[in-house]
């Protein structure tokens, strides 16, 4: 009987090799695939950056050209409200001048028709 048991133990264990041998032939396969996987994905990361990279340098150029666009828009605008603003600044001065003139016509204007009331002329 202790033969009997022996051969089904050396069966069993000649079936587990050989179940380990086939399970170490499908870990080789899974590895070699994982490796051509992260082969294949290393070569889309370094696609994708690169349309990255190229993407950022046309943003880049075209938001520096929309920045100087609009840095020269508002110079120009700058430009136009400077010199409406002073020619306002010039009209204000002169408004000052025709008014204080004004203000002492009419004082003078006034002195002069008290001066005729009360007799002094």
């Amino acid at each position: 009987m202790a033969a009997a048991a022996e051969t089904i133990m050396e069966a069993r264990i000649a079936r587990l090799e050989s179940d380990v041998g086939h399970l170490r032939e499908d870990v080789a396969d899974i590895k070699q695939d994982v490796r051509a996987l992260r082969g294949k994905l290393d070569d889309m990361d370094q696609r994708i950056n690169g349309r990255i990279d190229a993407l950022d340098v046309r943003l880049t150029g075209k938001m520096e050209a929309g920045d100087q666009r609009f840095s020269d828009r508002m110079d120009a605008l700058d430009q136009r409200l400077s010199g409406k603003i002073d020619a306002l600044q010039n009209s204000f001065h002169s408004t000052r001048i025709w008014a204080l003139v004004l203000y002492i016509a009419m004082a003078g204007t006034m002195l002069g028709t008290m001066a005729r009331g009360f007799g002094w002329i």
